[in-house]
């Protein structure tokens, strides 16, 4: 079964469950399912009434779609569907596995998919494009960063004492994959400037496709901290399942990724390999070609990030 989650602009949750039919049940969705706090106040929503699933991925009008994938008591295969493109199953994973849906939440703001086109023009010069690809970080963090926790602490106002929110816990830790992820990590330092940085250095052989590391630097105390990995570009996968492996070597747990454009095959490549890992992402482009490059895509990221093309 295909579990599909839809975020609405007014904040309200719609999930359909698509049944091996093709039949589509709506159900009002938990707070919870966004990882909102326990101590959170609840947010209102009203039943919101669908009947299937629309054809094209540029028909729904929501900010932000959630896509899931559940494992079937049998195996079972998720419905032909539009969206089992941009999911892969986690049946064949041990159970403890299974409890983590694999997740692509695509941020279909305005803003963004504004953005995201002026990047994929061939003649948008690169200070253009810098400054693009960090306002896309600014929003793709505040999507990602929605279930950080808060704790309350009394403050004074220039009129009163009161009791307000603030982020609780260990500070969060942006890990770049270089060269072309320090695009979305300066960015995303904008908006959480104090984020702990991390470094992983991958460069993908051009004739296996096959990452190849040359550097590694996080913080020591990574395990304890929550993980965002960036990459502009999700396109065979291959780098951002080896950085993730790196992660979870040295304990790290809670991990998400972003990145600009996916592929629906290092979508699959990911789930298949993390299933606890959620992909962010500001569009799901329609494949690779034979040279591992997303279509139609912006182009090799870092080359127009840095003028080296």
């Amino acid at each position: 079964m295909v579990l599909v989650t839809r975020r609405l602009a007014h904040g309200q949750n719609l999930l359909q469950q698509i049944d091996r039919g093709g039949r589509s049940h709506a159900t009002q969705d938990a707070d919870h399912e966004f990882g909102v706090p326990a101590h959170a106040a609840p947010t209102s929503a009203r039943a919101i009434s669908a009947s299937a699933v629309p054809q094209t991925a540029s028909a729904m009008p929501q900010t932000a779609r959630l896509v899931r994938t559940t494992p079937s008591a049998r195996g079972c295969q998720p419905a032909p569907t539009l969206l089992s493109l941009f999911a892969h199953p986690v049946a064949g994973f041990p159970p403890e596995e299974r409890a983590a849906l694999a997740e692509l939440v695509v941020v279909e703001h305005p803003l963004v998919q504004h953005k995201l086109t002026l990047l994929r023009m061939k003649q948008t010069p690169v200070a253009e494009f810098r400054r693009l690809v960090r306002e896309i970080a600014h929003l793709l963090a505040y999507e990602i960063t929605r279930d950080l926790p808060l704790a309350t602490v009394p403050i004074e106002t220039p009129l009163t004492a009161t009791e307000a929110k603030m982020l609780a816990g260990k500070k969060v830790c942006i890990v770049s994959i270089l060269r072309a992820g320090n695009g979305l990590l300066e960015g995303m330092l904008e908006l959480i400037p104090s984020a702990r940085v991390g470094h992983i250095g991958l460069w993908r052989d051009p004739a296996t496709l096959q990452p190849v590391e040359y550097y590694y630097k996080v913080p020591t105390d990574i395990a304890e901290r929550p993980v965002i990995v960036v990459d502009p570009m999700l396109a065979t996968a291959n780098s951002a399942v080896r950085a993730v492996e790196r992660l979870k070597a040295d304990g790290a747990r809670d991990i998400k990724f972003a990145c600009l454009i996916a592929a629906p095959e290092g979508v699959a490549r990911m789930h298949e390999a993390h299933p606890d890992v959620p992909i962010y992402t500001g569009a799901v482009d329609q494949g690779l070609n034979d040279h591992g490059y997303i279509l139609p895509g912006l182009g090799d990221a870092g080359d127009r990030l840095f003028g080296t093309r």
